[in-house]
């Protein structure tokens, strides 16, 4: 019994020996990442509120990890052929996506995906947020969200509303208005915000909604016509724009958002590290001067409270998804 005793303590001593070594040799390993370029795949395409994002806070990001951040479009699909690849890639933390609100509507709207949300990704951080902004082309009649929703009314299938893709958070914005309202329109899917915007600016579709971060420049050189804010409150780049419960649609709020990503099994070193950085990032007055000027709102926090932030967002839009009847296959 002494002996197997002894034999035990021996065994437990040398283990503690051998972890004592291993620690360091496991934080050694990933205090060298990154050692070559990071790739982030928006899944979208380039010129959109995403790509913008995506590019702005790569360029920070390169300067404090000493390696490129490669920005990889992969539009088409809703977002879900860029996710997808994201979610094969290995998690090695050399693969990223740049997630948005779409990452949360898909699940709810899609009859098949190639990947599921919350356990083929690794939360890393939330990175912004951006309320939806209704626009139509200077040409449309209507002045305010209430005279819209009378002209398509008295109109019925011949309001147009674009969308960068069907289950994105403006194509839900548009159903949530048809929903409380009773107006009939025909939705017009792009792949991508950019083009999307350029038919509503060339008059090719008459509205949609739009994130701030890509409205705003648009709005302020008057190729297109604010109509309301999907927010609680007012834009300050927009002071006389008013919010969707002003103009008679209470509690009317969709706000669009981005976040990073890792592919689920990135070991807990490299997410952390991604997580500190972009954090840094987020507090850089040139980041922050940008996000404002497109009425986006710096996020941050850890990637737990991202998690259960996507979690949140997951049974909203499912709820929504569900009221409206609204599948895709």
């Amino acid at each position: 019994m002494k002996s197997f005793l002894k034999k035990g303590m021996g065994m437990v001593a040398a283990t503690a020996v051998m972890g004592a070594f291993a620690a360091p040799a496991v934080a050694d390993k990933y205090d060298k990442y990154p050692d070559r370029p990071i790739k982030m795949i928006v899944a979208y395409s380039p010129g959109g509120a995403t790509d913008i994002v995506a590019r702005l806070i790569g360029g920070e990001m390169e300067k404090l990890l000493g390696q490129p951040i490669v920005i990889d479009n992969k539009p088409g699909g809703g977002s879900n052929i860029g996710t997808a690849e994201a979610a094969r890639a290995e998690p090695d933390g050399y693969t990223l996506l740049l997630a948005t609100i779409a990452q949360a509507i898909n699940p709810a709207v899609y009859s098949k995906l190639a990947y599921d949300t919350k356990k083929d990704f690794e939360p890393v951080v939330l990175t912004m947020t951006s309320p939806s902004i209704l626009v139509v082309n200077p040409n449309v009649p209507a002045k305010t969200a209430g005279e819209l929703v009378a002209w398509a009314k008295a109109n019925p299938g011949m309001l147009t509303m674009a969308s960068s893709g069907a289950g994105g958070s403006p194509h839900m914005a548009a159903e949530l208005l048809k929903l409380r309202t009773g107006i009939d329109y025909l939705h017009v899917p792009y792949k991508g915000a950019s083009p999307a915007m350029n038919d509503v600016l060339s008059g090719v579709v008459m509205g949609g909604f739009k994130t701030a971060t890509a409205a705003i420049p648009q709005i302020k050189a008057g190729k297109v016509r604010a109509l309301a804010v999907a927010a609680p409150q007012r834009l300050a780049q927009l002071p006389d724009l008013p919010t969707m419960a002003e103009a008679g649609f209470p509690d009317f709020n969709v706000a669009s958002w981005n976040g990073v990503l890792a592919p689920a099994g990135t070991p807990k070193a490299i997410v952390d590290k991604l997580n500190a950085v972009i954090n840094e990032v987020l507090k850089n007055p040139k980041v922050v001067a940008q996000f404002e000027k497109r009425a986006a709102v710096p996020v941050g926090g850890s990637p737990g409270y991202f998690r259960a932030f996507i979690d949140k967002e997951l049974k909203t839009w499912a709820a929504v998804a569900k009221k409206a009847n609204l599948k895709i296959n």
